[in-house]
């Protein structure tokens, strides 16, 4: 495929984003354009392992989704196969004897309105998104299409191995990265890589290892107390609403680990029906990070005593759900070097570090440990792209030109693996 097919590729893309587990548009366009020569795709159920999914949206939403892709024209034998939400697509090339290399990309959008200004480029060329409310906001559109790219490439090549496209959902709920570390698909890799663009690294900038990766854990809860008129009966009434503010107070108050960072977000809130009435219900979502999985379970544990500690402090029950989670990740030094010497002779790269750190989270830490307790090396590259918008943002967007830069740096450092064997 050259440029321009690759770009109205990730500009189609952009225009129908998916959320997590509802990307049955993406998946169906990507298996159409795997027909063109990939030995086996695995979709759906085969993709990955069901058992090990979380943040799935309700069956409702999902037919939702389902019946906006048919009516987008996707085929009716391969929802059935995507059906429920089971999406996601690994694409095997076989070119021959050599190590099984494993490219890693995500595929989901983000519940964000994408900006209708004239000067946001989307909206001025026509392909902003027609799915109100959700976009492409993190890139994963162009993730995609570097994917599909790399395929082309190495086919057309010299590599002489395996080579494994990962195109995995649900990232941004941390759910689809456990489920694909699972399916099996990875027992025989030897290399894993994954990529991200931008991350605040500019177009002609690639980072050969990124490091950083904060574990992370999600986490509900839900106060049951007793409803009373708040002025006739306060006394009566058993007050979810001041069970949810201790714990949230009590939250932020968990005392920080000396053996690294750890992190603490009350992201949601929710809970009353007046300002007359005790509230019997309300419920938060949270999430704690650490610097290490080591850490991060640290700070869980704290917050689910403080969860549990602030309904007892006023006589309310609480339910706690442990939600998605992720474990921390360090690319391997060897393969980033791989890396960084190809993609310091890709046309257009004029910056290559050899490290940084991500400070956030990522479930594609799941396929890298996996692949490295096997005894194999992981990588995760970055690949800088200018994003006038920052990432999660309505005005997010990406510099075409660096679906190229990724390509290229991808594609060569898999054809070089066979011989560095690093």
């Amino acid at each position: 495929m050259d440029t321009e097919e690759l770009i109205e590729i990730r500009r189609e893309l952009h225009r129908k984003p998916e959320p997590a587990w509802r990307e049955f548009y993406t998946t169906a366009r990507i298996v159409e354009e795997l027909g063109r020569g990939v030995d086996d795709v695995a979709v759906g159920r085969d993709a990955i392992d069901p058992e090990h999914r979380t943040g799935l949206p309700p069956e409702a939403e999902l037919e939702r989704w389902a019946d906006r892709a048919r009516e987008a024209g996707v085929d009716d034998a391969i929802l059935e196969e995507l059906a429920d939400g089971h999406t996601g697509v690994v694409a095997t090339v076989d070119c021959g004897p050599g190590p099984t290399v494993g490219l890693r990309v995500d595929i989901d959008a983000l519940p964000i309105p994408e900006s209708d200004d004239p000067n946001h480029r989307p909206a001025a060329a026509g392909f902003r998104s027609e799915h109100e409310g959700t976009s492409h906001a993190c890139g994963h559109d162009a993730h995609a299409t570097i994917g599909l790219g790399v395929i082309d490439a190495v086919r057309e090549g010299a590599f002489s191995g395996t080579l494994k496209l990962f195109f995995q959902p649900a990232e941004e709920v941390i759910g689809g990265g456990k489920p694909m570390a699972e399916s099996g698909h990875l027992e025989d890799v030897d290399y894993l890589l994954a990529v991200h663009v931008g991350l605040d690294h500019p177009t002609g900038e690639v980072v050969a290892g990124i490091d950083g990766f904060l574990s992370v854990c999600h986490l509900e809860a839900t106060f049951a107390g007793e409803s009373s008129h708040a002025g006739a009966r306060p006394e009566a009434g058993k007050s979810a609403i001041a069970a949810l503010g201790t714990a949230i107070g009590n939250l932020h108050a968990i005392p920080r680990h000396s053996a690294g960072a750890t992190r603490v977000n009350v992201g949601v809130v929710e809970g009353g029906t007046a300002s007359n009435v005790v509230a019997e219900e309300a419920r938060l979502e949270c999430e704690v990070r650490g610097e290490t999985t080591e850490l991060m379970e640290y700070t869980r544990e704290h917050a689910v005593r403080i969860l549990e500690s602030a309904a007892r402090m006023h006589d309310c029950t609480v339910t706690v759900d442990v939600g998605s989670e992720a474990p921390s990740a360090t690319s391997d030094p060897a393969l980033a070097a791989v890396v960084a010497d190809v993609a310091a002779d890709v046309d257009g790269v004029d910056t290559v570090l050899e490290r940084d750190a991500l400070g956030g989270s990522e479930d594609a830490t799941f396929l890298m440990r996996t692949v490295q307790e096997a005894g194999g090396l992981a990588c995760y590259v970055g690949i800088g792209t200018d994003h006038p918008g920052g990432h999660h943002t309505p005005t997010f967007d990406v510099d075409e030109e660096s679906i190229r830069h990724g390509i290229e740096t991808l594609a060569g450092t898999i054809e070089e693996l066979p011989d560095r064997r690093p």
